[in-house]
């Protein structure tokens, strides 16, 4: 009975046309994956002999498809690719720890549902493609006091992935991504990158109190989330990581012939191989539990209880107007346009059309897991820091996953200690790489293009600068037209 269930799953799947818009065929192989990696067709000599020639279709593709899974998650280089999977906690942990502690939003389950997330997207994508938190809705959480509570969190989750899905299913997903300008794209890229400089140099400089969203005095120079350490770990990225990916296999050919020559080379390749982030995550997680010693044990060992969460009308309501409306246009532009340009740019032979933006948070909302959506940000740092693969997410997924049924939402404790300058490294290196997408613009309209949508962005919206970046593209084309054929 199994086995026809999943023959009869399997080939409604097979039975959508293959020239359906992208949202579709990612869709059939997410079910696919699940189908064939956690319940596995029985073997077909044991079910039906006479009949194997029409399991031929079935068995090709679902060998296709778990063939292409193994590729997706193949490391390019271990260590790389587990320094890689640090690039996107600067965005990551302030943002669900102030949800945390804001609006006691459930770690665990959390922790649980976004792991699903980077493993899956991993797996179907090959490349770093990050799960981050839906910025627009959890800001206006944690301004709005009780306002906006968890319900309406979750509520304005599920109505901005289903306008999203919707948006994917009608192909105009697809459509807006082929008529946008470059030059747009690239100034959304640039304020993105430039508004994590600078959040991650205030969070560098400044004390913060994350359940308030405020910054508080100044750092101390001297202590266990000082200054000081903040600039330690930012020199110790850029002598490892340097300024450009390609600087890290350029030798020196003067000195090769000398032995002085081959051991500076020697040293050069260890340093450069090292995991920068990695280390300084691990440093972070070391300082956290000696400013506070007892943390350890008042962490509980066990998941959280997973609910589900009672959305009522007024929920609905609030969701929509005041989180889903301003996260629509953000999750467009920096979710969709900007993740899909940059992953084109890092990674030509992947074709990357996010839809999963679409389709994730229409289950985790439902029992509490704080909304998420891709970002350019998050997929440029991880991407800074050596990631190449879908095994790096997919390696934080498994973390995520260990920690979300081992601690839970205990987690926050240790959390709430780690030093904030240390993530405002991570996030001041994500910011940058970001940002120095923009250098490919060619001519001086391009780049005008580009520099007054990137400001508009940063002085007001993302959705304002768009819109102006658009306009002002357009008016320097009808400037520049030839009307000479129109002339009497």
């Amino acid at each position: 009975m199994r086995y026809l269930v999943k023959r009869f799953l399997l080939f409604g799947m097979l039975s959508l046309s293959r020239n359906d818009i992208f949202i579709l065929g990612k869709t059939r192989q997410i079910v696919i994956l699940i189908l064939f990696v956690f319940w596995p067709i029985p073997s077909m000599e044991s079910q039906f002999h006479p009949t194997m020639e029409n399991s031929e279709p079935a068995s090709g593709l679902a060998a296709a498809t778990i063939q292409k899974v193994r590729k997706n998650l193949a490391f390019r280089s271990k260590w790389s690719e587990v320094n890689g999977a640090m690039g996107d906690l600067g965005t990551y942990i302030p943002i669900v720890l102030a949800l945390t502690l804001a609006k006691d939003l459930n770690l665990g389950t959390t922790l649980i549902f976004t792991a699903v997330y980077n493993i899956l997207t991993g797996a179907l994508y090959g490349v770093p493609m990050p799960v981050q938190p839906m910025k627009s809705i959890s800001a206006v959480a944690i301004s709005s006091g009780s306002s906006f509570e968890i319900p309406e969190i979750m509520a304005a989750g599920i109505c901005t992935s289903g306008a999203l899905f919707l948006l994917g299913v009608t192909g105009l997903m697809e459509t807006v991504y082929r008529l946008i300008p470059l030059s747009v794209v690239r100034g959304v890229q640039l304020s993105q990158g430039l508004s994590f400089a600078m959040t991650a140099v205030k969070y560098i400089k400044k004390e913060q109190n994350f359940s308030k969203a405020k910054s508080m005095g100044e750092r101390h120079w001297v202590g266990l989330d000082g200054l000081l350490l903040a600039l330690v770990c930012a020199g110790f990225i850029v002598v490892v990581n340097g300024a450009e990916e390609e600087n890290r296999g350029r030798g020196n050919d003067e000195d090769d012939d000398n032995g002085g020559g081959r051991r500076k080379e020697r040293l050069r390749r260890f340093i450069t191989s090292l995991p920068s982030a990695f280390i300084v995550f691990l440093l972070g997680v070391v300082l956290a539990i000696v400013r506070r010693p007892s943390v350890a044990k008042e962490m509980k060992v066990g998941p959280s209880t997973i609910q589900i969460v009672k959305i009522s009308k007024h929920a609905w309501k609030e969701g929509f107007i005041n989180g889903a409306i301003p996260q629509l246009p953000l999750s467009v532009l920096n979710s969709v346009i900007a993740v899909c340009k940059i992953s084109s740019d890092l990674f030509p032979a992947k074709n990357c059309s996010v839809t999963s933006v679409g389709l994730m948070n229409l289950v985790g909302c439902w029992f509490g897991a704080m909304p998420c959506c891709h970002g350019a940000g998050g997929l440029a740092g991880q991407y800074k820091f050596g990631g190449r693969s879908g095994g790096s997410v997919a390696i934080l997924g498994a973390a995520k996953l260990v920690l979300g049924f081992v601690v839970g939402s205990s987690l926050a404790k240790l959390l709430n200690q780690f030093p904030v300058g240390v993530l405002g490294v991570l996030l001041l290196f994500a910011g940058l790489e970001l940002a120095m997408a923009c250098r490919d613009m060619a001519s001086k309209e391009e780049s005008f293009v580009m520099l007054l949508c990137a400001a508009v962005s940063l002085g007001s919206s993302a959705a304002i600068g768009f819109v102006c970046g658009i306009v002002v593209f357009l008016l320097l084309r009808l400037r520049s037209k030839d009307y000479s054929c129109y002339a009497v």
